[in-house]
């Protein structure tokens, strides 16, 4: 909304620095410093008001250390990460933009499952929340939506070639190259790096490739799915979840930064993506909330983000990932998510097959997710968390080097 008043400001009035909310630097710093400032000024109220409700969380005793010490922590506490979010996103970004309308469209379609998921937990006292397959179905629905936008969207495109020529003062002259509509996506370490999913149905014969969205929505369905109930997973102990997301989400916005520019695109010799560099201002203001959310989410938490919370940053970096079209290095930047997942699939699997085979089910991890496990075996849960922390910060470096490591 400012960056339309300063704009007619300086054209109808000339005003001495409206131009400021022209640079999109300008304004991702101003979305950044204001999430902090709501998510750290406001968060408090919040968490009182939660408390005046008593909307508490309550523990499910696991046979953790410390765990039941945690009872009656308010949760829903997601509602500050959106809150944080979506304002200086309203105030700062470009509006007409069509993936800010899609993140948008993200935060407040996943938050509102998660929100559903923590009311009935709370409310009626239904410990298993949300029935499994309307969560599912919820995130089915936002991939089939994200899908159907970026595949049919006329302002969804590429260019076509990355070509440019440039002045010595780094300014843009002429860009050579079409905007054409795509379905290719980054292959990391490969030299040629770009996939095109149109590839895999154009067996079928000519004119096959006009139908590329039976596979592309698909594929966009399973990993907002994957992701939302992976960082789902993840928020198991205080800090973990808010600290991980806020790294995978930096690392994403410099992906967003270069794909959107041709200078840097054209200079790592990626995708150029038209419109896709106003994802900054979105995604620091995400990281800013996830970084003030902290302030109260560090051990011992004052609140929980609950799914409210859980489900929207999932969902969020899902969607942001695939709109830069770097999908396919979520396994190695959502490492910690992964790993979560993975750990839950494989006691899951391990002990229906021993069930099954021995008559009683065995585990390989003490508990899983796999954050539990650690927790078992006698680390405190504010090591477990910064440990992770380091590792993800590992993976984001690994991811962003994979920019030229081919």
């Amino acid at each position: 909304m400012l960056y339309y008043l300063f704009e007619f400001l300086e054209k109808e009035y000339q005003l001495p620095g409206a131009s400021l909310f022209q640079f999109m630097t300008f304004r991702a710093a101003m979305a950044i410093l204001t999430s902090l400032l709501i998510a750290t000024a406001y968060g408090k109220r919040v968490i009182l008001f939660l408390q005046k409700q008593q909307i508490g969380e309550s523990i499910r005793d696991l046979g953790l250390e410390g765990q039941q010490q945690k009872a009656g922590t308010p949760t829903m506490g997601g509602l500050i990460i959106i809150m944080s979010t979506l304002i200086p996103v309203l105030l700062f970004a470009k509006l007409e933009n069509i993936y800010i309308l899609l993140l948008i469209v993200t935060t407040l379609w996943m938050g509102f499952i998660g929100f559903a998921d923590d009311y009935i937990k709370v409310f009626k006292k239904d410990k298993q929340g949300l029935k499994g397959r309307f969560k599912v179905l919820g995130q089915v629905v936002l991939g089939l939506g994200v899908g159907a936008t970026l595949y049919f969207h006329p302002r969804v495109t590429m260019k076509e070639e990355n070509s440019s020529q440039i002045t010595q003062q780094f300014q843009v002259r002429d860009v050579e190259g079409s905007e054409i509509k795509s379905t290719s996506t980054t292959v990391p370490f490969f030299k040629n790096n770009e996939l095109d999913y149109s590839d895999f149905i154009s067996w079928a014969g000519e004119g096959a490739k006009d139908y590329a969205w039976l596979v592309f929505i698909p594929i966009v369905i399973l990993i907002v799915t994957a992701v939302s109930n992976g960082a789902n997973l993840t928020d198991g102990i205080d800090g973990l979840a808010a600290g991980t997301s806020a790294i995978i989400a930096f690392t994403l916005g410099v992906f967003a930064w270069v794909s959107g520019n041709i200078i840097f695109s054209d200079y790592l010799d990626i995708m150029f993506i038209p419109n896709s560099g106003e994802l900054v201002v979105f995604i620091t203001a995400f990281v800013g909330a996830l970084v003030g959310f902290l302030w109260y989410n560090t051990f011992p938490a004052q609140v929980f983000m609950g799914d409210t919370g859980s489900l929207t940053i999932g969902g969020i970096i899902a969607v942001i990932a695939i709109i830069v079209r770097k999908e396919l290095l979520i396994p190695l930047l959502c490492g910690i998510f992964f790993a979560e997942s993975l750990s839950v699939m494989i006691q899951v699997s391990y002990f229906k097959y021993t069930r099954k085979k021995f008559g009683e089910g065995r585990r390989i991890f003490l508990m899983s997710p796999i954050h539990h496990h650690y927790q078992k075996k006698g680390y405190h849960e504010s090591k477990i968390v910064t440990r992770f922390w380091i590792i993800g910060i590992l993976l984001a470096i690994l991811t962003i080097v994979t920019l030229k490591i081919r």
